[in-house]
């Protein structure tokens, strides 16, 4: 019984430290945004050095894991955030854009060692398989929550987007400090058994990569946080320079409804992933997402009139592409492809998880390069709409990985 408990103060942790990924994650758009009205290119610069630091992170992110345990890795990242987000905060008092790539840098440092604890660790204390994808799903359902929230809270600070809108996104960034700082002295205070002890001692015959659906797996979460963040940025960005008044409080607000939806996706996938398997979900999602946006790239740009009182996301009488409802509906779609991935490519590596966790954070720096190459490289001479075909051929890939690459032709390997 006292197991029992401890376990669900480690999984309960884990959802909070879901969240936080999330937040700081999603203040690299709207920030950048801001940026962008002085600079064309720093629109994705700042979600680009975000997920760049997860190139250089993530492997020594594992080690960590390894060497220093889940809470004592969580701790380090707790701090290296406050860091992070205190830069970004000086980037608009000193107005100099390059201090603020260095705040997003340190941020994404920040998220990578975070990511690198939470998956492998909710995945162990679900046990695995299906019921381990239902804790990550639970835990994604938090982050989705932070996800829907934050883009909302920039987008109602400020209004209409300045050169110097700074000063109005500065209390949510500060308050991003303190949550912090406030997790740092909670989670020191807290006893978290870590799922594998020991690992430090652990002989490696081999790598993680000799496991070809993990190989495959790594790739494929390359390219899904490329859509995650693609989706609902290119579209943020694009209504967010639509010339009506308040215009970014608008695309902040759609923003935070493809967040919303993924919120509602995660939260139906916890409720079903103890019955239906992560590999029928991971091909059910992709094989919809593609559809959605072939549908918005050939709806053009026919514009819709909307009106939208949730509460929370209030949108009145603005006029916004119709496309941009089949984008943000992918929400539902891109929502469990993250931990149905994870779940499938870490599917019997016993030892190895830890190092595939480091090896999986590494690629999440396809969150930075593939909206970068979607915005600066294929957009100028498609249009927005024109260059969600990127996304789609990167659907393309996951639907494959679901259907083929994920099934485990090398149970011969001793994981124990």
């Amino acid at each position: 019984m006292a197991t029992q408990k401890r376990n669900w103060v480690a999984i309960i942790t884990m959802f909070f430290i879901f969240a936080m990924i999330s937040f700081v994650t999603n203040m690299a758009a709207p920030f950048g945004n801001i940026w962008g009205m002085s600079y064309e290119w720093a629109g994705f610069a700042g979600n680009l050095m975000n997920f760049t630091a997860y190139l250089f992170m993530g492997i020594p992110a594992g080690n960590m894991l390894i060497r220093y345990g889940y809470k004592k890795t969580a701790l380090i990242a707790l701090l290296v955030g406050a860091v992070g987000l205190g830069i970004q905060l000086l980037s608009g008092v000193v107005s100099n854009i390059y201090v603020y790539l260095l705040g997003a840098l340190v941020c994404g440092f920040c998220v990578c060692m975070l990511n690198t604890v939470v998956n492998p660790m909710l995945n162990l204390l679900g046990g695995g398989g299906n019921k381990g994808n239902q804790l990550i799903q639970a835990g994604g359902s938090l982050n989705s929550l932070a996800g829907t929230l934050t883009p909302l809270l920039v987008g109602v600070l400020v209004g209409t987007l300045t050169k110097d809108s700074f000063p109005q996104v500065a209390p949510l960034i500060i308050t991003g400090i303190a949550i912090f700082l406030a997790a740092f002295a909670v989670i020191c205070f807290i006893k978290i058994e870590e799922p594998q002890e020991n690992l430090s001692s652990v002989t490696y015959e081999k790598s993680p990569l000799a496991f070809r659906h993990c190989l495959l797996g790594i790739i494929a979460i390359f390219f899904y946080v490329g859509i995650e963040i693609s989706v609902p940025n290119t579209m943020n960005a694009w209504i967010s320079r639509l010339p009506f008044e308040g215009a970014a409080a608008v695309a902040g607000s759609l923003a935070a409804i493809y967040w919303l939806l993924m919120l509602v996706g995660r939260f139906a996938s916890t409720l079903i992933s103890g019955k239906v398997s992560t590999r029928t979900q991971m091909i059910t999602v992709c094989a919809v997402a593609i559809a959605l946006i072939v549908v918005a790239i050939f709806t053009g740009n026919t514009n819709i009139n909307i009106n939208l009182n949730l509460g929370f996301i209030v949108i009145e009488n603005a006029t916004v592409p119709l496309s941009c409802v089949f984008i943000f509906l992918c929400g539902l779609c891109t929502s469990v492809m993250w931990g149905c991935i994870f779940n499938l490519a870490t599917e019997g590596l016993g030892k190895y998880t830890a190092k595939a966790s480091g090896l999986f954070m590494t690629m999440v720096v396809g969150g930075g390069i593939m909206p970068f190459v979607q915005d600066l490289v294929v957009r100028p001479f498609t249009g927005y709409l024109g260059s969600y075909w990127l996304v789609v051929a990167m659907l393309a890939y996951l639907l494959y990985y679901g259907l083929v690459g994920c099934k485990n032709v090398n149970k011969d390997i001793k994981v124990d």
